[in-house]
């Protein structure tokens, strides 16, 4: 099992799908900006007006049992009729406005300071004049409601004291009248004396009352800090908005980079093939250091070391058993020739005996044959003609002139047969290079176009992935190191390239198979030769021969 990344490697991970998506996150901030900056300019601008009234308690107020301030009036209470129905009323025929109380209502709100006895009231409209209007109306009409609400409460006391009133005065005229015919004296004298002054008593308390009642002054309240005309709106605040809109466009653009890392199957850079891929980078080669067609790199230049590192890496992983590597893309192309070709001749120039056999045969004839061209060797015979049985091996193993010790067995002039790869006449051939020792490295179809790299790095002891950026995927890596894991072979892990143009800026490539002139209409007037050229298993004796000959010429 694949052993669980660190919590840094998935930082790391996140922030470099940020790094590679920034344009993503920046233009989502730049766009969350202009919407914040349009919002601020857009939106109807809101003005708000104050006005503090002092409540004063009255002899009916009475604060509710538990309630949140302390004293006779209840401020949570008087806060909420500010706001209500009689209040806004009242502040509509204050304003001589057309609008509805409701409407009103829905614009005012009441605060209430800590320790205080005073209601802040605000009111706000889409002017300046309007806010203050508002505000200082619905304190008035609020001040003015309390007054007569208290009043009523006083003309209904008035009203009962001199119903009392006048009841008393009927019985103590009764009284009075039974007095005037009672026997001096008498018992029931003494008891309409005592009658008359209860009564007399009762009456002067309630009119005591009624006295009071009738000089008392009303007063519910005052403004103690009237509305004052706003100098500024208080929304939209164009800074906040701005900074909000930018701070949204930020969230959103993190999550379209991740998003678009998290669904983009492309492989742009090495962090990708191992953190996305979750493949080991063995070597990383740029543009500089990139290899071209016409010959393997030097080994003191930029990108031979890298290849000798690489050299070294796979001498360290490998058994002692261990003798066979094969070399697979994973997209069509030449970036399996051109590090099989690279690392054999790093392997051969520690003095150990190398065969490079080439397993790839290129898309076209023009492009046939890169080994043969980059190591200076004759495109034929090759590995088709020694699996169709028409050389042997010694004859299809060619020399190289500049490194001794490395020796190449070429693709041949035909497409390998189908079926062959896994024939017994390949196996054999294997194990003789086995025996005589030394490394061998296969390079392979990619495993994306072809099964023949699967069969053939079921024989070898270990594989390298050549992955081509920004030309392969991540489901194409996932699906190679699936096939290798099938057959059981050992993946060391990748060589990453750059997207791979196959000839240098300003510069033509010859094939490396030379064509006669004679040859040259041969080949032009039937495609269907040229198929069979590239794919059939079997070459018809006429094109064998055309080729012979062209090659014979060659070597003459």
């Amino acid at each position: 099992m694949e052993a669980s990344r660190p919590p840094s490697s998935d930082v790391a991970h996140y922030l470099g799908a940020i790094r590679r998506h920034w344009w993503i996150a920046l233009a989502a901030t730049v766009a969350g900006l202009g919407a914040g900056a349009v919002t601020a300019v857009a939106a109807t601008k809101v003005y708000e007006s104050s006005s503090s009234v002092l409540v004063q308690s009255v002899d009916q107020d009475v604060n509710a049992q538990g309630g949140r301030t302390k004293g006779t009036v209840n401020l949570d209470t008087e806060a909420q009729l500010v706001g209500s129905g009689a209040v806004a009323a009242k502040a509509a025929e204050l304003l001589r406005t057309q609008v509805s109380p409701i409407e009103l209502a829905h614009s005012v709100s009441v605060r209430v300071p800590a320790n205080t006895t005073v209601l802040v009231i605000t009111f706000q409209a889409d002017t300046p004049a309007k806010a203050q209007a508002g505000s200082h109306a619905f304190a008035e009409a609020y001040l003015r409601n309390r007054e007569e609400t208290a009043r009523s409460q006083l003309d209904r006391q008035t009203a009962s004291l001199n119903l009392k009133v006048r009841q008393l005065t009927t019985a103590l005229t009764s009284i009075n009248a039974k007095l005037a015919i009672a026997k001096r004296g008498s018992a029931i004298e003494s008891n309409l004396l005592s009658l008359r002054n209860n009564s007399q008593n009762q009456l002067n308390n309630l009119s005591g009352k009624l006295n009071e009642l009738t000089t008392t002054t009303v007063g519910g309240g005052s403004i103690i800090s009237d509305a004052r005309l706003p100098d500024a709106p208080s929304s939209p605040n164009t800074m906040l908005d701005i900074a909000t809109g930018a701070m949204i466009g930020l969230l959103v653009g993190l999550a379209m980079a991740y998003l678009r890392e998290r669904f983009d199957r492309r492989l742009v850079t090495a962090a990708d093939v191992r953190d996305r891929g979750r493949v080991p980078v063995l070597a990383a080669l740029d543009e500089r250091t990139t290899p071209h067609f016409d010959d393997v790199l030097q080994p003191y230049g930029p990108g031979g070391r890298i290849f000798n590192r690489l050299r070294n890496e796979v001498l360290a992983t490998l058994d002692a058993s261990d003798q066979v590597i094969v070399v697979t893309g994973t997209s069509r192309g030449s970036a399996s020739t051109l590090v099989a070709a690279n690392l054999a001749a790093a392997l051969a120039r520690t003095g150990s005996e190398v065969v490079l056999i080439g397993a790839h045969l290129p898309d076209s004839v023009v492009d046939a044959a890169p080994l043969a061209r980059m190591l200076g060797v004759t495109a034929t015979p090759g590995l088709s003609e020694l699996l169709a049985g028409r050389v042997g091996l010694a004859r299809a193993l060619q020399q190289t002139a500049r490194i001794p010790s490395l020796r190449v067995i070429t693709t041949g002039g035909a497409a390998t047969a189908a079926g062959l790869m896994q024939s017994q006449r390949l196996k054999d051939t294997l194990e003789t290079l086995r025996r005589q020792g030394g490394y061998v490295v296969i390079e392979a179809p990619s495993t994306s176009s072809s099964a023949d790299a699967q069969s053939l790095a079921s024989l070898a002891d270990a594989a390298i992935l050549a992955v081509e950026l920004r030309r392969s995927g991540r489901p194409a890596l996932t699906d190679a190191t699936e096939q290798l894991h099938r057959v059981g072979t050992r993946l060391l892990g990748a060589v990453v390239l750059p997207r791979l143009t196959g000839r240098r800026d300003g510069e033509t490539e010859a094939p490396a198979v030379t064509l006669s002139p004679a040859v040259l209409p041969v080949l032009d007037e039937s495609t269907a030769q040229l198929a069979a050229l590239k794919g059939a298993p079997q070459q018809s004796t006429g094109m064998k021969d055309t080729v012979k000959t062209a090659t014979d010429g060659d070597e003459k």
